[in-house]
């Protein structure tokens, strides 16, 4: 699996490194602060991707001594460090543009910069739902950032081809550097998201309710008449892996065989219902001591 990532990865990384520099030559001979905009957007997305590249790789190194939960956090932290990048990337952004509004510019040659600016944008189109797709296929964060990076570089390039289309049109070349303000505000939305996606999982938030309901059903399609009900089930994930743990009680009478048996019953249930979980049942009699205020303790299912 890391090798077909790491195949997608690399098709960005070649597709932004010949955006990068259409986008630098095309700034050069236009003096467009958009375009140049846009090829400091592309060289983060490089950036990015490369991160993704190295990232999806270490993620699924096996778990080893030092990390005997495996490493698929690393994922979680490139797609962070992407959407640092992001916001950086974007402040550099709003001082040029701002800088040029308050001196002001010239801009010449827009064709160059028309042509370029929509080549951008449907290379970044066809790589980025490339991106998407195998994300969604290999349930990766890193593959996802990376394609989110993409598609906000195909909104901008699309902003600022619409934008040197009026300043053609116009002869108002301020509207090159409003052009560059407003895809600076949509390259921090994105990098906020990024963020706030990447950062939940690294504090190891709760699944989404969607995913805890799937985990419960699961659990109650393996209940028999011996489970006396569970608590404390948590759930948290690190890359595309998840990892479940939860206390199942017993009624008087089970064995520890039969308790055992039971717990393998459920544990393969949850993970046929949730792929590339792993799972951990604490296995108690129903009359172990529950303490309400256990800040662990999650929720509680009777029989």
């Amino acid at each position: 699996m890391s090798q077909t990532k790491s195949g997608a990865a690399a098709i960005s990384i070649a597709s932004n490194s010949v955006l990068i520099l259409l986008k630098v030559v095309a700034g050069v001979l236009t003096g467009s602060i958009a375009i140049i905009t846009e090829a400091v957007h592309s060289a983060i997305d490089w950036v990015a991707s490369v991160v993704a590249f190295v990232s999806v790789r270490k993620a699924d190194v096996p778990a080893d001594a030092e990390h005997p939960y495996g490493h698929e956090k690393v994922e979680n932290l490139a797609a962070a460090i992407e959407g640092i990048l992001i916001l950086i990337g974007a402040a550099v952004i709003v001082y040029e543009a701002t800088h040029r509004l308050v001196v002001g510019s010239e801009v010449g040659a827009l064709g160059i910069g028309i042509a370029v600016m929509a080549l951008s944008t449907l290379a970044n189109v066809v790589v980025s739902t490339y991106l998407y797709r195998r994300a969604r296929a290999l349930d990766s964060p890193a593959l996802e950032g990376d394609a989110a990076h993409l598609r906000t570089d195909a909104m901008t390039s699309a902003g600022v081809l619409v934008g040197l289309a009026l300043v053609e049109i116009t002869g108002f070349a301020a509207l090159d550097s409003i052009t560059a303000l407003l895809v600076a505000g949509a390259i921090v939305g994105a990098g906020v998201t990024i963020l706030r996606r990447s950062s939940g999982v690294l504090v190891d938030e709760v699944l989404p309710g969607e995913e805890m309901d799937r985990i419960e059903l699961a659990i109650d399609n393996a209940r028999t008449e011996e489970v006396a009900g569970y608590h404390k089930l948590r759930a948290r994930r690190a890359g595309s892996r998840r990892h479940i743990d939860l206390h199942v009680q017993y009624v008087r009478g089970t064995s520890l065989e039969r308790a055992h048996e039971l717990a393998h019953a459920m544990r393969a249930s949850i993970e046929t219902e949730i792929p590339r979980a792993e799972v951990l049942i604490h296995v108690e009699p129903e009359t172990s001591f529950r303490d309400p205020h256990d800040a662990g303790d999650g929720p509680y299912r009777a029989g």
